[in-house]
């Protein structure tokens, strides 16, 4: 309101002075005045005659008066520029010297055709004038060009009409690239300055055009980066607790979204062009203002395609608000991490290989800079732990050489979560291969209070694995031929336990066979012509299953060919099976 205010005293002092200075240099005329202008609430006392020898506008007025009574008064309040562009029309009409500049040029030349004050209606007049002063002073340079094309802001849609915007961004354009390619001056990117006095509307204009001319990315992206701090300075900087943010009003809001999406809809399509940094800051502005979807989308798209460049306190500032103490929705970064996992899924399929096996090393980089992100956000208590594990299992469990950064960020979840029971700790914790910790990792795991027993048992087992086999347990542990080792003892155990039933079922079987031996002559007899060919059969059988799980069956104690019938059965000897 005080701007407001402060703008209409500043405009009224205007007029009263161009009126003052007027009065002063048609008072000198020794012919009374007898036509009054009306420009907006400013009045000029001047002569007819004058103006009619130079506007065509005005001797139709003049003539057009049909009730026979003298034209007395007209107002020109729609006339381009305002009461201080009429007042240097009425000048040149007098015949009176003034300046023309590169900052009203393009005023004087709307106004020059609103009035008709043309060539064809009178020679020299104020229109040749200013198309001259265009061609020969202000669109020769960039910065003469930029002005004039910025005084067009208030001239629409006659200096549209006019051509006057087409031939200032045609100007800039060439001036631009040609700085942009060889700078005659520094810092080199000056001219990315000059483009940011222009309104969003005239500078999406020459961005589009100089796109046209074939200007490099990293050109377009230099300008629409200077462009948009100065536009946006509170927003894509890192401001934290600014009071100003806080108290904007809804209006300035939805300017500020509309300004944003139509930033983002002039960003190049080479996504490669951009800091990281600087579209972060831009999604987290989106989010903010709550831009439209399709923005949103749109960067989150453009920061996947080089996620690889990401740093942790990229993905922070799209994770927090401007006051840094609250988490904004998560499920950008979750998108964003997604999107980039697909895209080296699918480079990886094109080439032949087993994406799940083995990654690439920009998968390895962004898996290590998430798991330092998961332990910067864990210590909110908001994280559910759905989010935490959702961004967790975004990243392959290949790009993971080794947990630890991943254990860290459970373990301060679990700190900073103290309430979680034993199956919710749990829960966190299945993100996370125990194998796969150093030895210092699982030595702090082995004594961590927080962790779920599970977890504490496998990290145990883990040593003790590597104690068993010999190998110093300080080395970099290889989790793929440790869980092969795992697999065989648990395959073993399998095997063991099916011997177990075998011989059990034989022992069962040889017994029956003794009691049966109390049975009649006659059915002794019988059973004594059946039974050696019956139970040859069946030991045939057993020997045939046992060799199955005979685990020297291809060594040198290999005993599959010793005949049954030597074998003591009633009495099997009994053999300790155990993994551990």
């Amino acid at each position: 309101m005080a701007a407001s205010t402060a703008t209409f005293k500043n405009t009224a002092t205007r007029l009263s002075l161009a009126m003052e200075r007027t009065n002063q240099w048609v008072f000198s005329q020794e012919i009374p005045t007898d036509l009054i202008v009306e420009v907006g609430g400013a009045s000029f006392n001047l002569h007819k005659f004058m103006l009619v020898a130079k506007s065509n506008y005005i001797r139709k007025l003049v003539l057009d008066k049909k009730d026979g009574t003298e034209l007395e008064r007209i107002d020109l309040s729609d006339i381009p520029g305002g009461a201080e562009i009429f007042e240097k029309t009425a000048k040149f009409c007098y015949g009176v010297n003034f300046e023309i500049t590169v900052h009203n040029v393009a005023a004087l030349r709307c106004a020059s055709e609103y009035l008709q004050m043309n060539d064809k209606y009178c020679d020299g007049n104020l229109a040749g004038r200013t198309e001259d002063f265009l061609a020969q002073v202000a669109l020769t340079s960039l910065s003469g060009a930029l002005v004039v094309l910025k005084s067009c802001e208030n001239l629409l849609p006659l200096a549209e009409d006019l051509n006057i915007i087409q031939r200032c961004v045609d100007v800039t354009t060439t001036k631009a690239c040609n700085e942009a390619n060889f700078p005659s001056r520094s810092p080199p990117n000056w001219w990315t300055e000059e483009l940011s006095i222009l309104d969003i509307c005239f500078f999406g204009k020459v961005i589009t055009s100089m796109k046209g001319r074939g200007a490099k990315g990293l050109t377009i992206a230099s300008a629409i980066i200077t462009y948009t701090e100065r536009s946006l300075p509170d927003l894509v900087r890192d401001h934290s607790g600014s009071n100003a943010i806080k108290q904007e009003s809804s209006s300035i809001r939805v300017q500020q979204r509309e300004l944003l999406e139509s930033i983002v809809a002039l960003l190049p399509p080479d996504k490669a062009v951009f800091p990281i940094s600087f579209m972060c800051y831009l999604l987290r502005t989106a989010i903010f203002l709550g831009a439209s979807n399709s923005c949103k989308v749109e960067l989150e798209k453009r920061i996947s395609s080089i996620l690889e460049h990401v740093t942790v306190d990229d993905l922070l500032i799209t994770s927090y608000t401007y006051d840094g103490e609250k988490l904004f929705d998560l499920e950008s970064v979750r998108r964003i991490i997604a999107g980039f996992v697909d895209k080296e899924k699918n480079v990886a399929v094109f080439n032949g290989g087993d994406f799940k096996e083995v990654c690439s090393a920009a998968t390895q980089r962004v898996g290590k800079t998430v798991d330092a992100y998961l332990g910067e956000i864990a210590v909110h208590s908001e994280l559910s732990i759905s989010k935490f594990n959702g961004i967790a299992n975004l990243v392959p469990k290949a790009a993971r050489k080794v947990d630890d950064d991943l254990y860290r960020a459970i373990d301060i979840y679990l700190k900073a979560h103290p309430n979680l029971d034993e199956i919710e700790r749990e829960k966190v914790c299945s993100v996370m291969d125990p194998l796969k910790l150093s030895y210092d990792a699982r030595l702090h795991a082995s004594q961590n209070k927080r962790l779920p027993v599970q977890i504490v048992l496998h990290a145990l087992y883990y040593d003790q694995l590597k104690i068993r086999s010999g190998v110093d347990d300080r080395k970099a542990p290889d989790a793929i031929s440790t869980r092969n080792q795992l697999q065989a003892d648990v395959s073993l155990a399998k095997e063991n336990e099916a011997l177990r039933t075998e011989l059990l079922k034989m022992k069962m079987y040889i017994t029956d066979i003794q009691k049966g031996g109390s049975i009649n002559t006659q059915g002794t007899t019988s059973a004594a012509t059946k039974g050696p060919k019956k139970q040859t059969k069946f030991f045939s059988s057993m020997s045939k299953t046992l060799g199955k799980f005979n685990p020297f069956k291809h060594g040198s104690k290999d005993t599959s060919h010793i005949d049954d019938i030597g074998v003591d059965l009633t009495k099997p000897r009994r053999r300790r099976f155990s993994i551990s």
